[in-house]
């Protein structure tokens, strides 16, 4: 007997992998959201570009629906008399910390009618919803407090209004937030320290079951494979992080534009702190890491294995007919 076939969603399974195939680049700066990210570990990977996270074309969509809604929360905010501005603003701190404000509100808040309020939309699942009505924003969604913490700080407005929207009922939850002046510079500071530091800080905590770590995006290089699966500048041990929001390469001296940095080059490093192996000392060279792979050591760098190489299959660049193949007729590994 011959099974019927189950029935295909061809349009939706389409439309999803339509949105999956278009390749989002990583931002360049270290967003004001992202710094109210519970481990710094994960934040610092994340400016150095260690792991892109892939999102399904269902989340894409779902993203896409929140930025959707912005334009009508603005509308509903204009009926009632709030004057807002229509256009994003930027904030920057110099030092690569910057974002971007939905909107600045000019007058027109019920509880505060002359007061200027930076805007913060969201978009929320019911679950999410209630949690947020029941707790409030600092307590439920940190990330977004933050978000607005620093956006006051960077336009000083000292009150911001969250407008937040349930997706599967159209329900309105808003709250008045106000400045902490102390905090938003202590996250500027902490955002400045991150981005400048060559090297990788502690995890909210080593254990990978641990329920902060658990779904993180970050969770492979920072708990099991110890390893990078990206080449880019950033994960480059010969790229240096400038405090006037750049990257500069000491191997070819020079400030490497954004283009350019998300590929990098032949002389690509790994990033001693995204590799699980031991660097030999001897045998590494200003512009050559060695790792002790296994039993061997295997050079990195300007002539010898590339990054993608050892990212593909590091175990085969350190077996020795490979590496002495490699000296005599080039060729790559590429898994």
């Amino acid at each position: 007997m011959v099974a019927i076939p189950k029935k295909m969603h061809s349009i939706a399974s389409r439309i999803d992998m339509a949105h999956e195939s278009k390749l989002e680049q990583p931002r360049a700066h270290l967003g004001c959201s992202g710094l109210g990210h519970h481990c710094e570990r994960y934040i610092w990977l994340n400016f150095r570009w260690a792991f892109i996270e892939k999102f399904s074309g269902r989340m894409l969509r779902l993203f896409r629906r929140g930025q959707l809604e912005e334009e009508q929360i603005t509308n509903d905010l204009r009926m009632i008399g709030i004057r807002i501005g229509g256009d994003q603003t930027r904030v920057d701190f110099g030092c690569h910390v910057s974002g971007s404000v939905d909107g600045v509100i000019e007058s027109g808040v019920p509880e505060a009618p002359t007061k200027r309020h930076v805007a913060e939309f969201k978009t929320h699942s019911l679950k999410s919803f209630k949690d947020l009505t029941k707790n409030g924003v600092e307590k439920s969604k940190p990330m977004h407090f933050v978000q607005m913490q620093l956006y006051m700080w960077g336009l000083d407005v000292d009150r911001s209004l969250y407008v937040a929207v349930c997706k599967d009922d159209d329900s309105y939850y808003t709250e008045r937030v106000e400045l902490d002046r102390k905090m938003a510079q202590e996250l500027v500071d902490k955002g400045h320290r991150l981005a400048l530091a060559d090297r990788m800080p502690p995890p909210i905590s080593t254990d990978p079951s641990w329920y902060q770590c658990k779904m993180c995006p970050a969770s492979d290089i920072c708990h099991y494979s110890k390893k990078t699966k990206e080449v880019n500048c950033r994960t480059c041990a010969h790229s240096t992080s400038k405090d006037d929001s750049t990257f500069y390469c000491e191997k070819h001296q020079g400030t490497v534009p954004y283009k350019y940095q998300l590929e990098g080059c032949d002389d690509h490093v790994l990033h001693i702190d995204m590799v699980p192996w031991e660097i030999d000392a001897d045998q590494s060279t200003e512009w050559v890491a060695a790792y002790k792979v296994g039993d061997s050591v295997v050079k990195n760098g300007e002539g010898h294995f590339k990054s993608s190489e050892l990212i593909a299959n590091a175990e085969a660049c350190a077996m020795p007919e490979i590496i002495k193949a490699k000296e005599v007729f080039g060729g790559e590994v590429i898994g």
